[in-house]
């Protein structure tokens, strides 16, 4: 199988440095057989936010010149944005991404939208808790305001969010996927064991695990 490899790195400093671009590739490396063959490496240096992505207009080319796939290491590295997937699928390129080889264009479709929804959700909550703590009387904004203290206790709580963001809504995208191939909780369950993902107290998942983490979408 040809490939093209599609990397992005989020800043101009990774992209010198190659920070995060190593690991990648590795990812890459391992997925690959012998016999696959790379046509290709295009590395976009850029925000994920932004819809200009000029390395991956020419990735999506090559690959419908040579009859390629898009190879990319991880989901995480695309922007989750729903119009960023709609451009790859209209393209008519097929692609696959190492940590999850058997999602297509119409799963990852309903991951990234889920992504956002998570997302928008998240923004919503933050700014009603700073809206009811300015109505009780809390400045906010104020860097007097911010002690060592409550810096230490921020950068904790960032985290924790980060953990939590891997172990719920990446092991949630899974099990969607799964459940959209009709398995059951309990494969699902062995499938995010398989692949390492836990809890979010760093526990093994079981049927009722996963069947609590999608009742939190519904």
């Amino acid at each position: 199988m040809k490939y093209v490899c599609y990397y992005r790195v989020s800043t101009k400093a990774q992209g010198r440095s190659g920070l995060g671009l190593g690991d990648q590739q590795t990812i890459v490396g391992r997925y690959l057989r012998e016999t696959d063959e790379i046509i290709a490496e295009l590395t976009e240096v850029e925000s994920g936010k932004k819809s200009d992505r000029p390395k991956l207009v020419d990735a999506i080319r090559i690959c419908q010149q040579q009859g390629a796939k898009l190879l990319i290491a991880k989901l995480d590295r695309l922007s989750r944005n729903v119009a960023f997937v709609m451009t790859l699928r209209d393209s008519g390129v097929d692609f696959v991404a190492c940590d999850l080889p058997d999602a297509n264009t119409l799963t990852v479709g309903m991951m990234v939208t889920f992504a956002q929804y998570e997302a928008e959700r998240t923004s919503e909550r933050t700014r009603a808790a700073l809206a009811q703590k300015k109505s009780q009387g809390f400045p906010l904004g104020k860097p007097e305001n911010l002690t060592r203290e409550a810096i230490r206790k921020g950068e904790e709580i960032r985290r924790k969010n980060a953990a939590t963001h891997k172990a719920n809504v990446q092991a949630t995208e899974l099990a969607l996927l799964y459940r959209t191939k009709g398995m059951t909780y309990t494969q699902i369950a062995e499938k995010l064991n398989q692949t390492h993902y836990q809890t979010r107290r760093n526990k093994s998942f079981d049927g009722k695990a996963v069947y609590r983490l999608l009742q939190r979408v519904r």
